[in-house]
């Protein structure tokens, strides 16, 4: 069974370097390392696509070309069954972790992402992997800082990068894209225990 990477973005050029593209980011990382071929548009599906292979398994890398909340439409192209939806990692940011780190899960609720709510409504299934990807500022005991109020988490999420901040988004991208070969190549287990290790 093909594997489906999703990395959860919007799309266009504005967003390019915010924290809101980082599971975008992190899948064209892991198609730059494992030598997919270029990203491809599919006007069916709405989405970049490039298909490969990872440590020999067969793998398919997935950029909706929609805004975040409407990711789904692109992922059930993709992933028709919930025995598929076993084959399948979606990639994305979240507010709830601090920069610097990624956790990885399956089968659990969307945790408020509008993106990852989106895919569970489409596919109808929440039994699938996730890495989530911390966006947020290091508050008390490395915990995520808090950040109230719609307007400033969406300023805080379609932000960019600050310089200070861009080596360990580089680092941490390493990271999820040797969680997502693990996954390839081991297994579930194999790829949580390396992902969410400090």
């Amino acid at each position: 069974m093909t594997i489906v990477i999703v990395g959860l973005g919007n799309p266009g050029k504005e967003y390019e370097k915010t924290r809101h593209n980082a599971g975008r980011n992190a899948v064209e990382l892991v198609a730059q390392q494992e030598g997919f071929a270029e990203f491809v548009f599919n006007k069916t599906t709405n989405a970049l696509v490039s298909k490969g292979a990872i440590g020999g398994e067969n793998a398919t890398l997935v950029l909706p070309e929609t805004m975040m909340n409407l990711s789904g439409k692109a992922v059930s192209a993709f992933v028709k069954s919930p025995k598929a939806a076993k084959s399948l990692v979606v990639i994305h940011d979240d507010l709830d972790l601090p920069l610097g780190t990624i956790k990885m899960a399956f089968g659990r609720g969307s945790g408020g992402h509008k993106g990852v709510e989106s895919i569970m409504r489409s596919i109808k299934t929440k039994d699938f992997a996730r890495i989530r990807i911390g966006i947020s500022g290091v508050g008390k005991k490395n915990q995520a800082k808090k950040v109230s109020g719609e307007e400033k988490v969406i300023k805080l999420v379609i932000g960019k990068w600050k310089p200070g901040e861009e080596a360990v988004v580089k680092k941490i991208l390493k990271k999820v894209a040797e969680a997502v070969y693990l996954f390839a190549t081991e297994g579930i287990e194999s790829a949580t225990m390396f992902a969410n290790t400090r």
